[in-house]
């Protein structure tokens, strides 16, 4: 009766188990359902995607043609401002004679030639005298133009040859440069100024623009005015050089709206029989640049009321990305740097990415379902035999052992197979509940200890962040507080003795003005109180000592100016990024801050300094790190060579001439190298094993914190990819050599942690 009643029980058990539905489809119906979900949000995202991408790629696009073109503007149009600049320095001083116009002619000749874009180069005098040089004239090269009494007041130009002497007279003409905008303005603003751009008629894609500056002397009187002419075709080949976008635009204009310059193959003005105008943007023959200078027009109202502004404007249904950008000089110059990109520039790229994303999740849809069909069965079956051997087990299980309640229990399910493994799992939990237990004491106590050492570890490595971040702290104010030292050293002389002198100046000045005053009262009869006056003033004296005292007043004030420029340059406040640099005028300039330390003293002769410079290129690294590696060696070589005269005794010291040898190099392998020595105290081996050793110090308790050469290498070897070199015997001297590439190589994670 019993047998019949457990059969009974079976049957309706696996009655109700049939019912249930079978895992593989369980499986696989989730598993299409999150297929096809997955494939319309990659549809969907990609698309938004796509546009986000564009307009992220079009700011990059944008940002980056901005910062060269500005940078392209600041170099190009500050050569004839420099040249300007040096040619006035050259008649102020009277190294050029303004009235020697052979000499004037030859000099101007050079500087032409030298600059492939200046058309013009010269200088006119308030007299109506003017010389120049340049490429005025059509096939005739180099030629010299000179107006003076010689040339009977027209401007007479000669061709030259290769050494700049003139050759043959090829034109002459009427002009008188007094009455031109580069001299006029120039006087009327009385410092240096640019004219309006011109355009020539004699030349193809001949446009220029003036900068011109006044020459006056200590009395403050017009000598003359010096002026180049410079090309602006450059700036129209370097716009069209810009790889902005198939169809985008690069073009700048002045404030009036007339082009300066843009990236199509456009001119930038029209020619008729008798004139030649230039173009205004808005009336451009490119339908981008026209589109583009309308539309700022209307949003603006003037072109001079437009800052810097990122827009959009639509375009036969099409959107436009525009960013216009004002660059100023400090001489006036104020044009405005327009870029657009059309956004069907990216967008075909987009919808084809979209489509090749639809199709390869399309794809991978129907790979999915075909796998989900094999994996549901594959899964299935091997849960099943799972199933069958934990039942047998837990049947086992009770013949031969007591079975005792538990608190872990499945409970059951409507899958068919989960089901019945959840049964066999319910009569094998009892025995593990014990197991369990006491693997979760464990794993608590574990967990304890862990949270423990956890703690004291971040501590430690707090303190050491501290420790780290005060000594670092300490090295940068000692050196700041070296170089404090050395400047104010260097400039306190220079200013006292212009102070001293000014005394003498208002003297002599008083004294002459009152021998003014007299002369103006006695005149016409020069009588004895005259003689005695002047005999009183020691008028000769006054007229010998006081250009002299005004020469050693203009001597102070340029040392002062070079100890300025020198910080500046040393500190590289504005080149922190990694760029170009001449390494040359880094060891320059430490040597400048640092040259208090080489004069004589009394415990140690002059430091001689022997530099033997190589050719080197500009040299990518970061100028100011680099400095402060040049300004701790040269430092320490200076350390050392004081250490070394204040043991040596008098005799010997009269014989010991302390030296400091700068060597630079071009090294094969794109390298360069910089060799650092002196013949001072040297090292042992001992000490020359851990120089480099953060904290590692010989210097008495104060004197350096032990970071120095520590940090120097990180700059050299880990900053620059370089190498840093240390050759050292005791008694003998220290050598140190830097090795470091001409250009750097810097991987994406780099390029990141340096924009952050």
């Amino acid at each position: 009766m019993t047998d019949i009643k457990a059969a009974k029980t079976a049957i309706d058990t696996a009655k109700a188990t049939n019912r249930k539905p079978p895992l593989r489809l369980v499986l696989v119906v989730p598993f299409l359902l999150q297929i096809f979900v997955a494939v319309g949000l990659v549809g969907y995202l990609s698309f938004r995607n796509g546009q986000k991408a564009v307009n992220e790629l079009a700011d990059q696009k944008v940002n980056q043609a901005k910062f060269n073109v500005e940078q392209h503007l600041d170099s190009y149009l500050g050569t004839p401002q420099r040249m300007n600049a040096i040619n006035a320095d050259t008649l102020q001083t009277e190294l050029l004679q303004p009235r020697d116009l052979d000499v004037a002619g030859r000099y101007l000749w050079q500087k032409v030639r030298a600059f492939e874009n200046v058309s013009w180069v010269g200088y006119a005098l308030p007299t109506g005298e003017m010389i120049g040089a340049g490429n005025w004239i059509r096939n005739q090269g180099t030629v010299i133009g000179e107006r003076s009494s010689r040339t009977q007041g027209q401007v007479q130009s000669f061709t030259t040859n290769s050494a700049g002497q003139r050759m043959q007279l090829v034109q002459s003409v009427e002009y008188d440069p007094r009455t031109d905008a580069w001299y006029e303005q120039a006087v009327r603003a009385g410092r240096p100024t640019w004219s309006k751009i011109s355009v020539s008629e004699g030349f193809d894609n001949y446009v220029a623009v003036s900068a011109s500056r006044p020459v006056y002397n200590s009395a403050n009187q017009l000598v003359a005015v010096v002026g180049v002419d410079l090309l602006l075709t450059n700036i129209h080949s370097f716009l069209r050089q810009l790889n902005l976008s198939p169809s985008g635009r690069i073009f700048i204009m002045e404030r009036d709206g007339r082009l300066v310059g843009s990236s199509s193959e456009e001119k930038i003005y029209t020619e008729t029989e008798n004139t030649i105008q230039r173009i205004a943007a808005v009336d451009s023959s490119d339908p981008t640049i026209k589109a583009t200078a309308e539309f700022l027009q209307s949003q603006f109202g003037s072109f001079a009321r437009v800052t810097n502004q990122q827009l959009e404007f639509q375009r036969s249904g099409n959107r436009q990305f525009v960013r216009v950008s004002p660059w100023q000089d400090e001489f006036g110059l104020d044009w405005l740097v327009v870029m657009v990109i059309p956004e069907t520039d990216f967008m075909q790229q987009i919808h084809e990415n979209t489509r090749i994303t639809t199709a390869l999740c399309l794809l991978a849809l129907a790979i999915a379902t075909g796998m989900g069909l094999l994996t549901s069965q594959w899964i299935a079956k091997p849960v099943l035999r799972l199933n069958q051997a934990s039942y047998a087990l837990a049947i086992a299980a009770q013949k031969g052992f007591t079975t005792q309640q538990t608190d872990i229990q499945i409970s059951s399910s409507k899958i068919r197979e989960l089901d019945m493994l959840a049964q066999s799992f319910n009569q094998t939990a009892t025995k593990l509940r014990e197991l369990f237990t006491a693997l979760e004491k464990s794993k608590e106590e574990l967990e304890e200890r862990v949270e423990e050492r956890t703690l004291e570890l971040q501590e430690t490595v707090r303190e050491l962040h501290r420790t780290q971040t005060q000594m670092v702290q300490s090295e940068k104010m000692s050196a700041l507080g070296q170089m404090v030292a050395g400047v104010a050293h260097e400039v306190n002389n220079p200013i006292n003795f212009i102070h001293g002198n000014i005394v003498h100046i208002k003297a002599y000045s008083h004294d002459l003005m009152r021998l003014v005053q007299l002369y103006q009262a006695q005149y016409p009869d020069f009588n004895e109180i005259m003689e005695e006056e002047l005999k009183a003033i020691d008028f000769a004296f006054i007229e010998q000592d006081l250009p002299k005292l005004l020469e050693s007043m203009q001597m102070g004030t340029e040392r002062i100016r070079e100890i300025v420029l020198s910080l500046r340059n040393f500190s590289r406040l504005d080149e922190a990024e990694l760029k170009p640099v001449n390494l040359h005028d880094g060891i320059d300039n430490t040597l400048v801050i640092l040259h208090h330390r080489l004069k004589a003293k009394t415990h140690h002769p002059e430091i001689q300094v022997i530099k033997d410079y190589g050719e080197l290129p500009l040299v990518e690294c970061y100028a100011g790190q680099l400095n402060q590696v040049l300004m701790n060696i040269i430092n320490n070589a200076i350390d050392a060579l004081e250490d070394k005269s204040q043991h040596m005794t008098a005799e010997a010291l009269k014989q010991y001439f302390p030296s400091i040898w700068i060597h630079t190099a071009v090294l094969p392998n794109r390298h360069v190298a910089i060799q650092i020595s002196d013949n001072g105290i040297g090292m042992s081996e001992a000490i020359h094993q851990k120089i480099f050793d953060p904290f590692f110090t010989t210097k008495p308790v104060g004197k350096g914190t032990g970071l120095g050469l520590s940090i120097s290498y990180d700059v050299v070897v880990s900053k620059h990819k370089g190498e840093f070199i240390c050759d050292s015997k005791l008694g003998e001297g220290t050598k140190f050599t830097l090795k470091i590439p001409i250009r750097q190589e810097i991987n994406p994670q780099d390029k990141h942690l340096q924009s952050s």
